[in-house]
């Protein structure tokens, strides 16, 4: 099993090591999410795959295919077997760009109509059925899980990020030129109550996330510059410039407590800082290549990253910088079954 979440330091943080590989995906991975609540994360990949994981047990539960529409962006629902995932083919003729996805009997519960190009950022509220999405399109669409409808449209330049704080009461769109717009999530047709600027910075924001504490924002632009600002005033906490990855766009996470920031780079490695004290107290090398997909996991001591192949990484606790997956034996999973998880 993954240990339970504990509070973290730098010398946890420095000891995260993979402890399982999933090496079976046909292509890269593009998205991955863990449930708020339940021990579960969900991968949309390149193959055509949505796959379910259980994190505690690091074990593959099920996988289904949708070759129709493909798999790009994918985010939990509240329910622990129901997704929402954006599609990758036949955008401009069917318009149906995202679907309201059911694990448990591999059924397409609705169709969400409206973009008429790809996807790019996507999220659940944390307190209701209502979800949202930006696409390339230059739009950004709220819906609510009961319609079909898009409940209201924000249109904007450039490329668009969108997310929602931890209480649901906020969300934030990012857009061309480093401006970041907050909007009450209840009178979001109002406008926003503020506008922050990410100065010095001309490229475009393709992820934002807040903390838990709903006290900082962390930003990744497509030229791998990893921002942290306060989420009230908009300052910039700090910042850091990564090796760039022509062609594929990096993620960055907080940890649970908000106290670390975690970021992959083109060099194939992944770094973490102490937002408090602005220094680096780790870096690794991925064992996957650039790794375009990375969260922590939101109740466990834990985090996923990904590329062709999706990694768990948890403390060593040993001490002595060993790899826990070599030191015990520890094998790739095998589709269907469960891969070696150690806990020290």
């Amino acid at each position: 099993m993954t240990p339970p979440l504990t509070e973290l330091d730098d010398d946890t943080v420095r000891s995260m090591s993979i402890a399982a590989v999933f090496s079976d995906f046909g292509g890269k991975i593009n998205s991955l999410d863990f449930h708020r609540k339940d021990d579960l994360l969900v991968t949309a990949s390149e193959d055509d795959s949505v796959r379910l994981y259980d994190i505690a047990n690091a074990k593959l539960l099920k996988t289904t295919y949708h070759k129709k529409h493909g798999a790009d962006r994918i985010c939990f629902t509240h329910h622990p077997n129901s997704f929402i995932c954006s599609s990758k083919y036949n955008l401009e003729n069917t318009g149906e760009s995202l679907r309201y996805l059911s694990m448990y009997d591999n059924r397409c519960l609705r169709y969400f109509k409206g973009h008429k190009q790809r996807v790019v950022s996507l999220c659940m509220s944390p307190i209701n059925d209502s979800f949202m999405s930006g696409s390339l399109d230059h739009s950004v669409r709220i819906w609510d899980l009961r319609v079909n409808a898009c409940q209201g449209i924000l249109h904007l330049r450039g490329r668009p990020a969108v997310a929602y704080d931890q209480q649901g009461l906020v969300f934030a769109v990012a857009m061309e030129g480093g401006a970041i717009k907050l909007f009450d999530s209840r009178s979001y047709d109002k406008g926003p109550f503020d506008t922050f600027l990410v100065g010095g910075d001309t490229a475009e924001v393709c992820d934002i996330k807040f903390s838990n504490d709903g006290k900082s924002m962390l930003l990744t632009t497509t030229n791998n510059n990893i921002y942290v600002l306060d989420a009230y005033g908009g300052e910039k906490r700090c910042g850091f410039s990564l090796e760039p990855s022509p062609g594929t766009t990096i993620e960055a996470t907080f940890t649970p407590d908000g106290k670390y920031a975690l970021a992959g780079s083109g060099g194939g490695t992944m770094h973490a800082w102490n937002i408090e004290n602005r220094n680096e107290v780790a870096c690794w090398s991925s064992h996957i290549g650039v790794p375009s997909c990375l969260k922590w996991a939101p109740r466990r001591a834990m985090f996923a990253a990904a590329s062709s192949a999706l990694t768990f990484w948890i403390p060593n606790n040993n001490g002595n910088g060993s790899n826990p997956r070599a030191e015990y034996g520890g094998t790739d999973a095998e589709p269907g079954t469960q891969s070696q998880y150690f806990i020290h």
